[in-house]
């Protein structure tokens, strides 16, 4: 395959970004759901969520156990809350309402992960799966094949390993399984199912740090609500990311950075990007 590489700068962010509408109201900005987070790994839940507000959703839901309840409730009140039992599974709920979906951060591997992404695959929405959720693809190769066309990705090396091969390449298995993987990395490589492949022009050495990628998931959840096809959804999720990051940079410097500051630049970024648009 002859890979085709594109970058992804502010002009390239700028010409992708949908302005709101000056009548819009939150039923038409997008319902986002997000499973993410467990017992030890709350920080994933919280830390998704405020990304994917931050991101323009109009809704975001969560879905957490009734332990977690309290906690990512006083962490985040601008969403909504479904708590799941064992008498009432998560693969159980009705997710057609949902604009977007975002899996993954901070679940933990559990085998009933599978019998819900099952359910989840078997539906016509538009979804970024990362971390845990990768793997436990990983442990059921049959998930592959069952992955929706234009799925997002988001794994970094070790998990897209696991789930490819040490020796597969992004782009190939992006075209084999019809699906937008988002390389995590220094530009971070945004391999397509038809064949096309972007690097990233933003974003630095601090934002390697514990959390970030949970930022990322939520951000590119949120655009995928907001209305953004998946490699659109991708390519600015990755270029907002990374532009938060530098901002942060520019502030307090690499070396202190953490995921939170991300959070606390993604509308900075915004307006970073908006002043380029057309």
């Amino acid at each position: 395959m002859n890979e085709i590489h594109q970058y992804t700068r502010l002009e390239e962010a700028a010409g992708m970004l949908i302005k709101r509408p000056a009548n819009a109201h939150k039923g038409t900005m997008g319902h986002a759901a997000l499973i993410a987070g467990s017992y030890g790994m709350l920080g994933a839940a919280i830390l998704s969520a405020k990304a994917c507000l931050r991101s323009g959703v109009g809704k975001l839901t969560c879905f957490v156990s009734p332990d977690s309840y309290p906690i990512v409730q006083g962490a985040i009140p601008e969403a909504v809350f479904q708590i799941f039992t064992e008498k009432a599974p998560l693969h159980a709920y009705d997710f057609s309402q949902f604009d977007s979906i975002g899996i993954g951060p901070g679940i933990g591997r559990k085998e009933e992960h599978a019998i819900l992404l099952d359910t989840l695959f078997s539906l016509d929405i538009p979804m970024v799966v990362d971390a845990d959720a990768l793997n436990t693809i990983a442990l059921h190769p049959h998930l592959k094949k069952a992955l929706p066309c234009n799925t997002i990705l988001t794994p970094h090396h070790a998990e897209f390993q696991r789930m490819f091969g040490n020796t597969a390449d992004a782009l190939k298995m992006a075209v084999r399984y019809g699906v937008v993987i988002v390389e995590k990395g220094p530009h971070s490589r945004i391999a397509c199912p038809n064949g096309s492949a972007y690097l990233n022009d933003s974003g630095n050495a601090g934002m390697a740090t514990a959390g970030s990628g949970d930022v990322l998931t939520g951000v590119i959840t949120g655009l995928l609500a907001r209305g953004y096809d998946a490699v659109s959804a991708a390519r600015l999720g990755v270029f907002l990311h990374g532009s938060a990051g530098d901002l942060a940079a520019a502030e307090n410097g690499e070396e202190s950075m953490t995921a939170g500051d991300i959070i606390r630049f993604l509308a900075p970024a915004f307006l970073r990007i908006e002043s380029h648009s057309k």
